[in-house]
C-alpha cells in the first residue's frame, strides 16, 4: 500500500503541501491534475480511470471528484469525503516565503531563527512534535487522509463505496463547492449512490489561546454579510450641510452593527461570535473638493438557526434605528446652522430599489447598467455586488439621501447533525479511539471555522430561496448557490480533522503524531462504526 505508514503519510503530505496552490494561483489550477495523477497510481483507478473527473468551477480552475464503488452492486451506502486545496497567501512569512511550502525546510530555518516567533510556538518548534508551512494544517492535511482513506477501503473491500471531492477557491466563495454540488447528483444517480454521511477533514481548530485540545465537529456554522451602500448628498466643502456625507450616515451604522448582540445565536450550549465589520470605506476615486456622497460597509453576522430573511430583518430594524438618530442630528445641525438641509436618510431594501428602476427605465438601459460592473474583471464579486446598488442609485437620485440594504457574497449557511443517533454513537466511539490512544478529543456541534460542508444537507425554509437571491446584486450573473440541489444532498454532516495550531499565520504547523497517527485512527473507527450500522433514513 502507498499511504499506510504514518512515515508515508509524512512524505504525502510534504509533496502535496509543495504543490502550491494559493488560492487564484496557477498551483490551484493544476492541483486537481497532480491529485488525479496521484489517484491514479492506485491500481483500482488505474482500472476504472473514467471514475475520476475533473469539473470546472470558474477562471480555469477545477474540482476533482473520485468514485470508490464496492464489488457488489448490493452495497449503495456511500460516505462523501469533502476536502479543498486552496490556501490563504504567503506574504507574512517575508524572508522565509520561498520555503512556505516546504514543511521540512521551513521547519529547520525557523529554528534558525526561533528567537522572531512568539513563545508558544517557539516551545512547540523546540519539541519536534509540529511540522510548519501553509496548508500543513488547512487542509492539506485533510486532503492526504482521505487519499489514505480510500486507499484503505479498496485494499480492504470495505462494505461501502466512498466519493472523494477535493475543490478550489474554499479560502474566498467557495465556487469549487458550489459548483460541484450539481456534480454530486449526477454521481449519486449514474453510479446508484445513498449518501449516508458528508465527512469533512478540516483541522481542529483551537477555541483559545493556549488550547491544546483535539475537537470534532457535528455542524458548521454560517456565515451571511449583510452591507450598506450608503448615497447621500453631495456639496462644495465650502456649503458643508447643503448636503450629507455618506461617511457620516455610515458612522451611525457601524456604531450600532459593531459587536451587537441582537445578532448574537445560541443553540446547544453554544453561541456565534458578534458581528463586526469587515470593510468600510469611501467610494470616492480621487481628491476634489465634493464632499464623498457614496460609501459602502459590509459585516459579517455568523448564523445557527436563523436564515437570510431572519438576518435582513434583523438588519433592517438595526439600520433604521440608526439612520433615525442620524436624521434628527442632521436636522438639528440644520436648525442651528438656518439651513434647510437635504432631508431624512430612507432605508431601502436591494429588492425594492431594483423594482423601482425596473418600473422607471427601459430594460435595455438596465441590462447595459448590469453589463459595464459585470465586465470589471479586478472587481470581485463584493465589488461588484456594490457598484450595481451605486448603479441604480445614480439612476434615481430622488431617492436620496438613502441607505440600501444588500448581502454581498460569499454566504455559507449553518447546518448541524447533533442530533442524528448514528452521529452521536460515532462520536462517542471517536472519543473512545482518543482515550484509548492517551490523548483528548471533545465534540463541538459548531464548526466555527466556515467550510464547505454548509452546501449540503440544507434544511433551510423556502422563504430564504427569495430572501437571499432578491437582496443579493450579483446573483445569477457572478454569484449563484445551487440550493435546490443541496436539498437533494440529504444526510448527516461530521468533520474529523487533524490537530494543529494558527492556520493563516506564519506559525501555521500541524502536530505529527495526531495528524500521522491519531487521526488516521479515529476515521479508521468512523468508518467501521459506519459499516456496521444501517443509515438513517432520509425521504
Amino acid at each position: 500500500m502507498l499511504w499506510h505508514t504514518p512515515e508515508a503519510l509524512e512524505e504525502l503530505l510534504c509533496e502535496v503541501v509543495g504543490w502550491e496552490s494559493r488560492t487564484f494561483s496557477q498551483g490551484e489550477k493544476d492541483f486537481p491534475v497532480k491529485l488525479q495523477e496521484k489517484l491514479k497510481l492506485l491500481p483500482y483507478f488505474k482500472e476504472h480511470r473514467d471514475y475520476v473527473h475533473l469539473h470546472d468551477a470558474d477562471k480555469g480552475r477545477r474540482s476533482l471528484t473520485a468514485v470508490y464503488r464496492h464489488p457488489d452492486a448490493d452495497v449503495t451506502k456511500t460516505i462523501v469525503m469533502i476536502s479543498h486545496f486552496d490556501t490563504v497567501q504567503t506574504e507574512e512569512y517575508g524572508h522565509l516565503e520561498p520555503f512556505a511550502f516546504d514543511p521540512k525546510a521551513l521547519t529547520m530555518k525557523l529554528k534558525e531563527e526561533a528567537e522572531t516567533l512568539p513563545e508558544a510556538a517557539r516551545a512547540d518548534l523546540d519539541s519536534d512534535n509540529y511540522l510548519f508551512g501553509r496548508g500543513t494544517m488547512d487542509m492539506k492535511m485533510g486532503v492526504v487522509l482521505h487519499l489514505h482513506i480510500i486507499e484503505q477501503a479498496i485494499e480492504e473491500g470495505w462494505p461501502l463505496n466512498i466519493v472523494l471531492v477535493s475543490v478550489p477557491d474554499e479560502e474566498v466563495d467557495s465556487v469549487g463547492m458550489r459548483t460541484v454540488v450539481p456534480e454530486l447528483l449526477k454521481l449519486k444517480e449514474t453510479h446508484a449512490l445513498d449518501y449516508t454521511l458528508f465527512l469533512n477533514s478540516e483541522p481542529s481548530f483551537t477555541q483559545r489561546p493556549g488550547d491544546e485540545t483535539h475537537y470534532i465537529y457535528t455542524g458548521t456554522m454560517g456565515k451571511i454579510m449583510p452591507a450598506v451602500l450608503f448615497y447621500g448628498k453631495e456639496t462644495h466643502v465650502g456649503e458643508p450641510l447643503s448636503g450629507i456625507t455618506a461617511t457620516y450616515m455610515s458612522s451611525y451604522v457601524s456604531k450600532d452593527m459593531e459587536w451587537n448582540p441582537a445578532f448574537r445565536e445560541e443553540d446547544l450550549g453554544e453561541s456565534t461570535p458578534l458581528p463586526v465589520s469587515l470593510q468600510l470605506r469611501d467610494l470616492k476615486l480621487e481628491y476634489s473638493t465634493q464632499t464623498p456622497y457614496r460609501a459602502a460597509a459590509l459585516y459579517n453576522v455568523f448564523t445557527m438557526k436563523r436564515d437570510a430573511g431572519e438576518v435582513m430583518d434583523t438588519f433592517e430594524e438595526v439600520v433604521t434605528k440608526a439612520m433615525q438618530q442620524c436624521s434628527a442630528d442632521y436636522e438639528r445641525l440644520c436648525a442651528r446652522e438656518q439651513v434647510e438641509g437635504v432631508g431624512g436618510v430612507r432605508v431601502i431594501r436591494y429588492e425594492e430599489l431594483y423594482e423601482y428602476v425596473k418600473n422607471k427605465f427601459d430594460e435595455d438601459l438596465i441590462d447595459e447598467g448590469t453589463r459595464t460592473i459585470l465586465q470589471e474583471e479586478d472587481w470581485d464579486d463584493r465589488e461588484q455586488a456594490i457598484r450595481l446598488a451605486g448603479e441604480w442609485m445614480l439612476l434615481c437620485p430622488e431617492l436620496a439621501p438613502a441607505a440600501v440594504l444588500f448581502f454581498a457574497p460569499p454566504y455559507y449557511p449553518a447546518v448541524n447533525s447533533s442530533d442524528e443517533s448514528l452521529i452521536q454513537e460515532a462520536v462517542e466511539s471517536l472519543k473512545q479511539t482518543a482515550d484509548d490512544e492517551g490523548f483528548r478529543v471533545e465534540h463541538v456541534h459548531y464548526f466555527n471555522g466556515i467550510c464547505d460542508l454548509s452546501y449540503v444537507n440544507y434544511q433551510k425554509p423556502d422563504s430564504e430561496l427569495d430572501a437571499y437571491p432578491n437582496n443579493t446584486p450579483v446573483w445569477g450573473t457572478g454569484y449563484t448557490i445551487p440550493f435546490e440541489a443541496m436539498q437533494q444532498l440529504k444526510a448527516p454532516v461530521l468533520n474529523v480533522g487533524p490537530f494543529g495550531k494558527d492556520p493563516h499565520q506564519r506559525t501555521e504547523r500541524l502536530h505529527r503524531q495526531n495528524a500521522f497517527v491519531h487521526t488516521p485512527k479515529m476515521l479508521h473507527k468512523l468508518m467501521e462504526v459506519w459499516q456496521k450500522n444501517s443509515s438513517p433514513h432520509y425521504s
